[in-house]
């Protein structure tokens, strides 16, 4: 067996379920919250004195509203975009849709959202590169998802160009109305799980990206999720550290033409 295979099978590791006889029995590998360490905050605490963006509230949208067999019958990879701007509120409906907020803890310990998580520990923090939303200017956001607005984090947005060349020339990346990129901060769910959060915590990637994908559907538009990116670059262009918070998945989001797209 050669060292590229000791590293696969190393790697593959990570699939499986948690071995916890292989765990030493000191208590070392044992969570915070054991030991009575505080939660970390459910969300990046924020400069309340900074303005906000206000999005439109669940109970008041408008749109969306198609058989969920539909939508997940026609679920695609598109990666052909119109020029069309998204609304605010479709927007909105599709931050709502990936990480919406339905109950806060009362003790800030987790949230109940309308995606699943591990102990509603919730680790990933949404980041948006704005290109084309009706009435928010271009730049760089972070959704606030408890209190469903969202704060600038950077004006500065690359274009098309630069941008493609953060994800191994994936063009359609630069036609995209807006970018999701999910951050994970590992310690949300470490508090809680330590060293056996990691499966968990890709798992939960694939909750809200399958719910992005749907909600698309639902309002005439596409994505097509991207796990191939420069780390540094991506994780520099949202400003997070790359070790207590990295990017983790990427997703174009883009208003479509009827019958174009490759299933995927």
């Amino acid at each position: 067996m050669t060292k590229y295979d000791d590293m696969i099978l190393e790697r593959r590791r990570l699939l499986k379920a948690h071995d916890y006889d292989a765990i030493p029995h000191d208590d070392w590998w044992e969570p915070h919250q054991r030991k009575g360490v505080p939660p970390p905050p459910l969300e990046i605490p924020f400069d309340e004195s900074i303005t906000l963006i206000d999005l439109i509230n669940p109970e008041d949208f408008t749109i969306g509203k198609i058989p969920l067999i539909d939508a997940i019958a026609n679920r695609e990879s598109r990666r052909v975009f119109t020029n069309e701007p998204l609304t605010l509120e479709e927007l909105s409906f599709l931050l709502w849709s990936t990480q919406g907020v339905r109950v806060v803890d009362e003790n800030r310990v987790w949230t109940k959202r309308v995606v699943p998580s591990g102990g509603g520990r919730q680790p990933f923090e949404t980041y948006l590169l704005v290109n084309r939303i009706s009435g928010i200017e271009r730049g760089i956001y972070r959704y606030l998802p408890i209190e469903h607005k969202l704060i600038l984090v950077s004006e500065y947005l690359p274009d098309a160009d630069e941008l493609m060349e953060k994800v191994w020339y994936q063009n359609f990346i630069g036609k995209s109305a807006v970018v999701f990129v999910w951050a994970a901060i590992p310690y949300k769910t470490e508090w809680r799980y330590s060293i056996i959060s990691y499966k968990d915590i890709l798992i939960e990637a694939g909750h809200i990206c399958q719910n992005l994908y749907l909600a698309c559907e639902a309002i005439s538009a596409g994505t097509c999720a991207i796990a191939a990116y420069e780390q540094k670059a991506i994780d520099e262009l949202i400003r997070v550290d790359g070790e207590n918070e990295m990017a983790v998945y990427i997703s174009p989001v883009g208003k479509i033409n009827p019958n174009q797209g490759a299933r995927t």
